[in-house]
């Protein structure tokens, strides 16, 4: 005999959908709110990560300008102290250089020649005058020049000085200090450049002259022979 099942089967089949539906969705809710917890927390630590390496070179950056600042002061003292130096050195090499400049001074005046003033700017030196003729004041200069504490004698004025029985020039001189190794530079560049400038006028090639072009010979006229003509 056939067996009929007359309960609500359909109902309880819908039921069932139901309840394993919103089983589905819940867990996808539950799954979806820990995805968004662990995504929240994966952000929040690379923030803590970055936030901790902003500090770290903030503070990186503050000890480098600390250093900067004392590396700039003790570049300050640095040029200072060598300012200091080279002063100290210049005053010194003076001292030294005065009592050579006085000496020299004496050495190279020549007779006939008398100085009346003597004026310093640094290493230049005003030297005024009075000289028996040009020629004295000539002597001097050369002797001036050829000293190793003096350089560049230069000639200012000469002129013959008014109302003197003695008909003597006044003259004014100009020369820079130095020393004998800077001197001896100046004369070997000095050399160098007259010793190059000698090269170059000895290699001007003496074929750019243009050469005569060789008469053509002639030939010589044919004797007579025998008598004949």
């Amino acid at each position: 005999m056939a067996k009929i099942n007359l309960l609500p089967w359909r109902d309880e089949l819908r039921a069932q959908r139901q309840r394993e539906f919103y089983v589905m969705l819940a867990g996808a809710a539950v799954a979806a709110v820990f995805a968004v917890f662990v995504w929240w927390y994966w952000m929040g630590m690379r923030l803590d990560n970055q936030d901790a390496r902003n500090a770290y070179l903030k503070d990186q950056i503050h000890q480098l300008d600390a250093k900067l600042t004392e590396i700039k002061q003790l570049e300050s003292t640095k040029s200072k102290l060598l300012a200091r130096k080279e002063i100290i050195e210049k005053l010194q090499a003076s001292r030294s250089q005065m009592v050579h400049l006085f000496d020299e001074l004496v050495k190279t005046i020549p007779d006939g020649v008398r100085l009346m003033t003597m004026k310093q700017n640094g290493d230049a030196l005003s030297l005024d005058g009075v000289a028996q003729s040009n020629a004295s004041v000539a002597t001097y200069m050369r002797n001036l020049d050829a000293s190793p504490w003096i350089t560049h004698p230069d000639l200012v004025k000469t002129e013959a000085k008014k109302n003197d029985k003695r008909e003597r020039f006044e003259f004014g001189l100009t020369v820079k200090l130095t020393n004998p190794d800077e001197k001896a530079k100046e004369q070997e560049k000095a050399a160098q450049f007259a010793a190059a400038n000698g090269m170059g006028k000895a290699a001007s090639p003496s074929s750019d002259k243009a050469q005569a072009p060789a008469a053509p010979a002639t030939a010589a006229p044919a004797g007579k022979e025998g008598g004949k003509p």
